[in-house]
């Protein structure tokens, strides 16, 4: 059962121990400096630009900016520079056959990358679904299909972006991209429910495996991590010789989607128009995770915040004024409040650490460059409490920044930090939720990865983009970027597909890579007006092979 804290002794928060959680003392080797040294993955540390950007942000999560005013300022002592940043463009999520044996659409394929690669575009991003690879069978690995994706793009001299894929993919059977977790990992959730997430309703969400039990020997005698760590020892091995050449980057997940989450909200749902409305479901009713706040609230001598997540915390209610726990003097701002936030919070911190240790160790020496994803949770941050992003397990309101520890995090094991939302902009989101932000939420996580000296991976939320949105695009990139020498920024489009080939939208996105890069590449000139399109650049016959492929 939920539980409330009407009448709590006061204590401060900062001030308990929790072994588990990063809210407390965590062993030595897992703790953050305040100062954390980017090591990069071939074991070299990055040393300190001589004259390094004063950077100044001031927060004001509930107040709304006015035209051309930037929530946060940054100022800086030397020469602004622009680009280049180069785009990637991810894959189609269904690229290779069920059983990853061989790629799917192989001509269509081949044709698409000789496009992409006239148009100047850096490479692809290739998502490797544990599902598929290790589907039947534990420690029973196939690559087929994503060595042919390798092969070809090294064929079009296109580099290769992975994309360590833990997660389910889709809401399920009926979905044409459904993609499950592992079948013998699913049998494992069928034998103990409580290696799926659970929130206080009891509804489990098995699109990534209970944090509550990363350490525990819960699958065949391995734990989840050991299970991470094993298939991306196996894919380092079978990929050898690309990594470093051909595939330059790994992004590592971390929860659904990719992303470091708990799954507050089903995948599928933050796709739809009314996504604003959803507060989120804390995550922690498993009987692990239920551990795991049992011992931490035993340890401060607070045995009845034990029992599960806060009351007055639904997502029934589309107004968090109209909760106890979210409201602007709710309960998340009281002792009990910073307890469970920090202990939530800090699990997921934890869990990202452990992941980010196992894959540094994994890929040093092989010059890959390693990221980890955030999820772009924007729908409530002009609140005070920031309910969606708080049970999703990002501690950040209105009076706490939640995504210092992040970066810092992933600045300490040599990590760039990817996040969508970059086409997004406040006057339109506003329009459906007035308390919606993403350019507030996207920027104060750019600047806490300058403080943090960490590069950015930009992705977009939508698939199709207009020019308007390419434009806001290169507006944050810009706002990242700007004045700095390093760290390095790059942009993932999300995704290929027939459409991305359509006279008008490759048009676009052309022009965009151009102005994404700084370099002319790509001359085209098309004109629809009659029967024959044709380009002026040599890129013309890719393109029109790609759009006769599909």
């Amino acid at each position: 059962m939920a539980i409330a804290s009407p009448s709590a002794p006061s204590f401060s928060a900062s001030s308990f121990c929790c072994r588990r959680t990063e809210s407390t003392r965590l062993p030595r080797s897992l703790r953050f400096s305040s100062c954390p040294v980017l090591t990069r993955p071939n074991g070299f540390v990055t040393r300190p630009v001589t004259h390094r950007p004063a950077i100044v942000s001031q927060l004001n999560a509930s107040s709304t900016p006015s035209d051309g005013e930037l929530m946060y300022e940054l100022k800086h002592s030397y020469r602004r520079r622009k680009g280049p940043w180069p785009v990637y463009v991810t894959l189609p999520m269904d690229v290779v056959g069920p059983s990853a044996q061989t790629m799917k659409r192989k001509k269509a394929m081949a044709q698409s990358f000789r496009a992409l690669a006239a148009a100047g575009v850096e490479g692809v991003v290739m998502e490797v679904w544990w599902g598929l690879v290790e589907r039947e069978i534990p420690r029973t690995y196939n690559w087929q299909g994503y060595l042919e994706i390798v092969l070809l793009a090294q064929r079009f001299g296109l580099k290769v972006r992975a994309v360590m894929a833990f997660h389910q993919c889709g809401s399920g059977p009926g979905d044409p991209f459904w993609i499950p977790l592992p079948q013998w990992v699913l049998k494992e959730m069928d034998k103990d429910p409580d290696l799926a997430c659970s929130d206080r309703f009891g509804r489990r969400n098995i699109e990534y495996i209970s944090l509550g039990c990363d350490i525990l020997p819960i699958l065949n005698g391995r734990s989840p991590i050991q299970v991470y760590a094993d298939f991306m020892k196996n894919f380092r091995d079978t990929f050898r010789l690309f990594l470093g050449g051909i595939i330059t980057g790994i992004q590592v997940g971390m929860g659904p989607g990719g992303e470091l989450r708990y799954p507050s909200c089903p995948s599928q749902k933050l796709t739809r128009a009314w996504r604003s409305r959803e507060l989120g479901e804390f995550q922690c009713y498993d009987k692990y995770m239920l551990a795991s706040l049992n011992a931490c609230a035993g340890e401060i001598g607070m045995r009845e915040w034990a029992n599960g997540g806060p009351i007055g915390a639904s997502n029934l209610m589309q107004d968090p004024e109209n909760t106890d726990f979210f409201k602007t003097n709710g309960s998340w701002n009281t002792a009990y409040g910073e307890f469970f936030l920090k202990w939530y919070s800090g699990l997921l911190l934890l869990h990202g650490e452990r992941i980010c240790q196992e894959a540094k160790s994994i890929f040093r020496g092989t010059e890959i460059n390693m990221s980890g994803k955030v999820a772009g949770i924007h729908w409530h941050y002009g609140t005070q409490s920031h309910p969606s992003e708080l049970t999703a397990g990002y501690y950040n309101t209105s009076i706490r920044d939640g995504f210092i520890p992040i970066a810092r995090m992933f600045g300490k094991y040599g990590f760039s930090m990817c996040c969508t939302c970059f086409e997004m902009q406040d006057v339109e989101e506003k329009q459906i939720n007035a308390v919606s932000s993403p350019e507030g939420f996207l920027k104060q996580l750019l600047v806490a990865a300058r403080i943090c000296d960490i590069p950015f991976e930009g992705e977009n939320s939508a698939t199709n983009l207009d020019d308007e949105s390419y434009q806001q695009v290169l507006k944050m990139s810009k706002f990242y970027s700007d004045g700095l020498e390093t760290p390095s920024f790059s942009f993932n489009f999300v995704r290929m597909d027939k459409n991305l080939f359509e006279s008008r939208n490759w048009v676009s996105f052309t022009r965009f890579v151009r102005q994404m890069s700084g370099i002319n590449i790509f001359r085209a000139k098309l004109n629809f007006g009659g029967d024959d399109a044709t380009l002026s650049s040599p890129s013309a016959a890719a393109y029109a092979g790609a759009v006769a492929a599909y």
